[in-house]
């Protein structure tokens, strides 16, 4: 047993749960790292130039599966859509594998996409509707904490296959193992999947309160706690409205949906992906020369994004969601801005220069690991109304993948064009006007139920008091 930020005992159960649905997030975070170390053999392989690389890279992020999961969650249910993401990971990873050039390789990525954007969508989803209110937070960034582990996981890999020049006396293999190894995680969390209750939130509704209560008994609630829990859902539920006819009648739930969109938009545009997708690049571009002292520089990063990970998990949900944020964006900006200055005083001339670079990078890594990576999803998870949760979740998170997909496809055609301190600088200064994004607009929503936060928004509070 483990005890909550406000003292009271939560069972193994819950973590258990909320570990297996997480699992889905170390599927993303593979599918993340892995193209990481594979792109440059693949362009040897394939025999292709950036343009082709960052449609590679970038054809996980487009955002069809993300569109269709709140049909497929609402339909069908929280636990069964998280089953289908792995099933769609497995063909994915497959397919990935046995690619005869660039253009199979993009359309297996593609189908990857789907499965990440349906995972994406469902797991926080699941976590937040199943989660005790006290760890709620902490349960959410368990899902971050799984991508930033499966990151580092596909990077020591890379690292790993990297060292080997063929495999089964084909040159160039490694990259396939590299891509097709993850339908081994994804085989184990669909059997993991499989022995998880359902949503209580999404049983009641569609009417199977009983099974709900059920859940709940599970969870090891007491019978006041179960009763509170209750109560609350059937107030949320006197909302007959669905999500799109609730967006459209209902001002107070699309200024919930603009905020969601505008949080992804800013968890993106921090610069993670850039340093995520291009890290070998960068390493390069650092005066870090051998692949070998690229793919460890990796290694390196996926750590520090693992380890700092734990800071959110840890401080959530006593600290509150917004003065981390905080922390994250000062400590992000000028992290950023000190490896765009270093960049422009040309560490070719001056390779003294390529460690504080790199040391100032890792210094960005945990600012996000410990702020945006995780927070950025809890927050979208608790803002919108029981009745439209699927919609709004559906528009923050295909604004997550088309930005994240935007950044994939651009950033070597920035360092081409801008320069590798300038794109640097760039990304730098956003996140000093994030700060102000957060002041004005995002709520402190820590300790507060579900069903709380969903009646300040609909009595018209301002949205940074909802969580009040």
């Amino acid at each position: 047993m483990s005890t909550s930020p406000s003292g009271k005992k939560v069972g193994f159960i819950v973590y258990f749960i909320g570990f297996t649905a997480a699992l889905a997030g170390l599927l993303f975070g593979l599918d993340v790292g892995v193209i990481s170390g594979a792109q440059q053999f693949i362009e040897k392989d394939f025999k292709i130039g950036d343009q082709q690389i960052e449609l590679i890279v970038s054809a996980l992020l487009w955002v069809f599966g993300t569109l269709i999961s709140g049909m497929i969650s609402s339909h069908f249910g929280r636990r069964r859509t998280i089953l289908v993401s792995a099933v769609i990971f497995i063909i994915g990873s497959i397919c990935c594998a046995f690619a005869i050039d660039e253009n199979w390789l993009i359309a297996a990525r593609f189908l990857l996409g789907i499965a990440v954007g349906v995972a994406s969508f469902t797991a926080p989803l699941y976590l937040s509707e199943i989660s005790p209110q006290t760890v709620r937070g902490s349960m959410i960034s368990m899902y971050q904490l799984m991508i930033t582990i499966g990151i580092v996981l596909a990077f020591l890999s890379d690292t790993w296959l990297a060292s080997y020049a063929t495999f089964g006396g084909v040159t160039g293999g490694h990259w396939r193992i590299m891509l097709g190894v993850i339908a081994i995680p994804a085989a184990v969390m669909f059997a993991g999947v499989l022995f998880l209750p359902e949503s209580p939130r999404w049983l009641f509704l569609k009417g199977f309160k009983d099974h709900a209560v059920k859940v709940f008994q599970r969870m090891h609630l007491d019978d006041a706690e179960i009763e509170a829990e209750v109560r609350e859902i059937e107030d949320s539920l006197k909302v007959k409205q669905n999500g799109f006819q609730m967006f459209l009648q209902n001002s107070h739930f699309r200024r919930a949906i603009g905020l969601g969109i505008g949080l992804q938009i800013v968890q993106q545009l921090t610069g993670i992906n850039v340093i995520m997708y291009y890290a070998p690049k960068i390493f390069s571009l650092a005066g870090f020369e051998t692949v070998s002292q690229q793919m460890w520089g990796t290694v390196i990063v996926g750590i520090t994004n693992v380890l700092a990970t734990f800071i959110a998990i840890a401080f959530v949900d006593r600290l509150g969601r917004k003065p981390i944020m905080y922390a994250g964006f000062v400590v992000m900006g000028l992290a950023l801005l000190t490896v765009g200055l270093l960049f422009n005083a040309d560490i070719a001339k001056n390779p003294q220069l390529g460690l504080p670079a790199m040391g100032a990078l890792l210094v960005f890594i945990v600012g996000f690991a410990m702020s945006a990576g995780p927070i950025i999803w809890v927050i979208c998870s608790e803002i919108y109304p029981l009745a439209g949760r699927d919609l709004g979740v559906t528009c923050s998170t295909a604004t997550n993948w088309i930005t994240n997909a935007i950044v994939g496809q651009t950033f070597l055609t920035m360092l081409a064009t801008l320069g590798g301190g300038n794109t640097f600088l760039l990304y730098g200064g956003m996140n000093v006007l994030f700060v102000v994004f957060f002041i004005l607009l995002v709520p402190e929503t820590k300790g507060v139920s579900l069903e709380k936060i969903e009646k300040n928004l609909m009595s018209g509070l301002p949205l940074r008091k909802i969580g009040r």
